[in-house]
């Protein structure tokens, strides 16, 4: 059973930085593209950000552009979501998820999940 792991979360003010890591404890990351997905309470999951098993390639949501930004260490086969001028509309549970595809912005494709972990921003 394949189990993903994040971890990073907590509680922070607008305007600061959280950086998120999602490691695969005895499953290989490389070769899987990988997704950072979000729930808020009382709204459907939705996608933030995902990066490519091959070239890198990366998808952000118009509403993290510019503030989120995704990276991936094969060699310590972790990924990660830096977030910087975080809001109080980011407050949610963050998944990662695993896809065998090499790029993939739709949750269907996302086999692999882990448990989540809070993001809270509030003053």
């Amino acid at each position: 059973q394949v189990q993903l792991v994040e971890s990073g979360g907590g509680l922070v003010q607008p305007g600061g930085s959280l950086r998120l890591s999602c490691a695969a404890p005895g499953f290989t990351l490389d070769g899987y593209a990988i997704g950072w997905f979000r729930q808020a309470p009382g709204l459907e999951r939705e996608g933030v950000s995902c990066i490519g098993s091959s070239d890198g390639s990366t998808y952000y949501a118009d509403s993290v552009k510019g503030r989120f930004t995704i990276s991936r260490d094969n060699a310590k086969n972790t990924v990660y979501l830096q977030m910087n001028s975080l809001i109080p509309e980011d407050t949610a549970v963050y998944y990662c998820a695993a896809t065998p595809k090499a790029y993939s912005t739709i949750q269907y494709d996302y086999k692999y999940w882990g448990q989540g972990t809070q993001v809270t921003v509030s003053s």
